[in-house]
């Protein structure tokens, strides 16, 4: 194949692999974003139950003091 045929070959795949990687990192971003909003319920969710347990701790010593 002549130098200019391989040349537009080359050019043409390193596009394509920039295009790829472009939706790869926008999967991974999407993907960190979500991770973060499930890290963001869980640690509201500890902190509720830390409450909860506070409480019943509260009223159990109530009663039994």
């Amino acid at each position: 194949a002549p130098a200019w045929q391989v040349s537009g070959l080359a050019e043409q795949l390193e596009e394509r692999l920039f295009h790829l990687y472009g939706l790869h990192n926008e999967l991974i971003q999407e993907q960190l974003q979500e991770l973060a909003e499930v890290m963001e319920r869980v640690g509201t969710a500890e902190a509720e139950l830390r409450q909860v347990c506070r409480t019943v701790e509260a009223a159990y010593r109530d009663l039994c003091l």
